[in-house]
């Protein structure tokens, strides 16, 4: 994962709020997303991970900063430029029925994109396409012709990741495509989606907020907080020995199946999140921190490197083995 795939600098989005207040959904994130790993995305609910997505693929259009693809500027570039590339990007959406258009088979569905691209000259090689993708996600063929309402939830994401596949993109985004699904099945689709990056080199931005789901599928984790980057670490690394005050309440969060470990006392977070339309001064998470210093309530911290991984913290001890088991 040496190669950079995608790069985000100072990367910003703003939604008008009514009365000229505006909705500070990602504030100044920069980030790197390298070509062949699956990198996770995680925080609250709100915290701006889905928007953040779609800004990286430009189905949103940022209030502020530069998007890169392989080293190019496309943030830079009007539409009919930034053409070429969109075919480069691809989505899979948490709600597998609502993003099928009810009124199209299977065929014309995962078809589509073929034809908007020119992909495939004929009638006849578009659907031996389609038959090929279909194969490739684990659909029967039989069922080409049939509409998204007769399938399952799991047989509807499959179509939805066939159809992502068409276009050999070069990044899916993939926003919580299996929280809809029954645990069984969210299995078989997480296999399925490790199986298509190894056969087709893909390159994914996993966004969950199901910690036990991310750690099963990411090489890479970053961590989000109203808007803003805390804490991007490889899996095994953030789930064992997280840095950041807010990643280390996440891990606590997670549910243990052992009865045994029932009553260990484990630091939760409390209170509210701050509103995005009025975000605290300085540093976003000092409200709910106990680590909170008077820095913290005046500057925003920067992400800093930290030996392999990245923290966007104030606090002096953070990087003490002893600061992490005080927690």
């Amino acid at each position: 994962m040496s190669e950079i795939l995608l790069e985000a600098n100072g990367l910003s989005k703003d939604f008008p709020a009514g009365g000229g207040r505006k909705i500070h959904a990602v504030s100044d994130v920069s980030l790197r997303v390298y070509r062949g790993e699956t990198l996770g995305l995680v925080g609250e609910s709100g915290c701006g991970k889905s928007t953040l997505g779609r800004l990286l693929i430009r189905l949103l259009e940022p209030s502020g900063g530069e998007l890169f693809l392989s080293g190019e500027n496309v943030t830079a570039m009007k539409e009919k430029e930034f053409r070429r590339y969109r075919r480069q990007f691809q989505m899979v959406f948490q709600d597998p029925y609502a993003s099928l258009n009810p009124r199209m088979t299977v065929r014309d569905i995962i078809a589509e994109p073929l034809k908007t691209w020119h992909i495939c000259p004929t009638k006849e090689e578009t659907t031996k396409k389609v038959l090929e993708l279909m194969e490739a996600v684990g659909v029967p063929g039989e069922f080409l012709l049939q509409y998204p309402h007769q399938f399952s939830g799991g047989q509807r994401q499959r179509i939805s990741i066939a159809r992502a596949i068409a276009m050999d993109p070069a990044l899916i985004v993939c926003d919580e495509p299996v929280s809809a699904l029954d645990v069984s099945v969210q299995n078989q689709v997480l296999n399925l989606l490790n199986r298509l990056k190894k056969e087709r080199g893909l390159t994914y931005l996993f966004i969950s907020h199901d910690l036990s789901v991310v750690r099963h599928i990411s090489d890479r984790v970053c961590v989000m907080f109203l808007g803003r980057i805390f804490e991007v670490a490889r899996t095994e690394d953030l789930f064992s020995h997280p840095l950041h005050p807010y990643a280390r309440f996440l891990m606590n969060a997670i549910p243990v199946p052992d009865p045994h470990r029932r009553d260990e006392n484990k630091q939760i977070l409390t209170g509210e999140p701050p509103s995005p339309v009025n975000p605290p001064s300085g540093c976003c998470f000092h409200t709910r921190c106990p680590y909170a210093s008077e820095k913290c309530r005046r500057e925003v911290p920067a992400l800093r490197d930290m030996g392999g991984r990245e923290v966007a913290c104030h606090y002096p001890g953070i990087a003490d083995e002893g600061y992490v088991h005080r927690l």
